[in-house]
């Protein structure tokens, strides 16, 4: 069936079906003509011709104050956040389970209680006396938080509609379910629904919200990805639980830097705030040790020291094993290429372990030539200064690439009483009082200098 158009009058904007001469609204002659159907397509699927309100537009010039933040008194979530928790905004936080997440948010959200923000915490997992005790146990208890334990999202939204808090905190987005999806919780479409409802209300009502997501066994976010990009801010915490250092780090964040972290330290009274991570992420440098390589890196805005340990031994198997942990694999594998094929140092028949100390996890491109370093001083068995730090991106063709904020590299390491440092060629050579930066043109400068071996012909 045809759709019917439908004629709007060019004076006052009243629409009706038919046409006729004179308007009766305003009562102007000649004024109606037929309106155009504002899309075309199958009748169930297109938007037809019905119209919506005109939308207010803004020039790229317009000045709008910056959104206002709130700081919770926890200086490293601060800094994740990007300065404070943004008023409206959604937040996803994502980790192994047991890592902290929960002990986590339950203190950030009794110092912002303490601070005076109206906060709710919603648990779909835990029940509310299970959160008293963790709370006892922290010396939380007189925090002025409010507690649910419930996973109807209804029930939820209708509780926050009559509260309207500042910040509510859904422990986790997996357990909640909407009764207007068939599918159980947990599963994509219920995620996908809960998520959008929370997000929406979030928006609307100028409430900021913390949602906390389960992670697969690969790492990542469960549920779809379309829950990603719904939220303002992605953080995840990271960390071992062999060790008691914990990474919170933004991967997405709309409003302040991506790939800033903040380093916690588990601790019987809950998590702690780590002002100095190199610190800690540097084992005793008094004895050099082989295979043992300081590296000088930077996570978001934050230089961090961290160790990078290698270890090679002959192989008896037929295939040599490569195994990483903290560092990339498939850079492990493009570094012995290099390694071999522009330099001559040959690592068939070896067996490689690769870890970076403490539980740290490092994606910079500029730690290239540390895991070099690292990997020539295992199988030479040479071992490198300990006051020298090293930094620097490898190249296929075996050069040295120059790396960003070098001079923030050498001040960090500079404050921990390292006095020199290894990299590539800068085109600005930093200055920094006490540290003395020894440039490298390529790779095979570099093994030839400090390994005394001979590049390949």
């Amino acid at each position: 069936m045809a759709k019917q158009p439908t004629h709007k009058c060019t004076e006052c904007g009243a629409t009706s079906f038919k046409w006729s001469g004179q308007c009766e609204s305003c009562k102007a002659w000649n004024s109606i003509v037929e309106e155009a159907p504002l899309s075309t397509g199958p009748g169930k699927k297109s938007l037809g011709a019905m119209r919506g309100k005109t939308l207010e537009l803004s020039d790229l010039n317009a000045k709008d104050d910056p959104p206002a933040r709130t700081a919770s008194g926890v200086a490293e979530l601060d800094r994740v956040l990007g300065g404070g928790l943004v008023e409206a905004s959604a937040i996803l936080v994502g980790g192994d389970p047991g890592i902290g997440k929960s002990t986590l948010l339950l203190q950030a959200a009794a110092r912002f209680a303490r601070n005076g923000m109206h906060v709710i915490y919603v648990s779909g997992e835990e029940s509310a006396e299970q959160i008293r005790m963790r709370a006892g146990r922290l010396k939380l208890s007189e925090s002025p938080v409010r507690l649910a334990a419930e996973t109807n999202l209804r029930d939820i939204l209708t509780t926050l509609d009559k509260e309207r808090p500042k910040l509510v905190i859904i422990d986790s987005i997996q357990t909640m379910w909407s009764d207007q999806v068939d599918s159980a919780p947990g599963s994509v479409s219920q995620v996908r629904a809960a998520s959008h409802e929370l997000v929406n209300f979030a928006k609307r009502t100028g409430t900021a919200i913390i949602l906390v997501g389960h992670v697969t066994k690969e790492g990542a976010l469960a549920g779809p990805r379309v829950v990603e990009h719904m939220v303002d801010t992605v953080l995840y915490f990271e960390g071992d639980r062999g060790h008691q250092f914990r990474v919170l780090r933004a991967v997405k964040n709309r409003f302040g830097p991506a790939d800033e972290i903040g380093v916690f330290e588990m601790t019987g009274r809950g998590l702690a705030e780590v002002t100095n991570p190199s610190a800690l992420f540097l084992s005793d440098r008094d004895k050099p040790a082989s295979g043992s390589v300081v590296f000088s890196g930077i996570e978001g805005s934050r230089p961090v020291l961290t160790e990078i340990q290698a270890l090679v031994s002959p192989s008896p198997n037929p295939q040599a094993r490569r195994t990483v942990v903290g560092l990339d694999s498939q850079r492990l594998a493009t570094i012995l290429a290099v390694l071999e094929s522009r330099c001559g140092v040959p690592f068939a028949g070896l067996d490689v372990y690769l870890n970076v100390a403490g539980g740290m996890r490092v994606n910079e491109p500029a730690a290239d030539l540390a895991v070099a370093a690292a990997l020539l001083s295992a199988r030479e068995d040479i071992s490198l200064p300990p006051e020298s730090v090293v930094f620097g991106e490898i190249s296929l063709s075996g050069a040295l690439r120059q790396v960003t904020q070098a001079e923030n590299r050498l001040k960090e390491a500079s404050k921990l009483g390292f006095t020199s440092a290894i990299g590539p060629v800068q085109k600005k050579l930093p200055r920094v009082d006490g540290m003395t930066l020894r440039t490298m043109p390529d790779l095979a400068t570099f093994v030839q200098e400090l390994f005394g071996t001979d590049p390949a012909p």
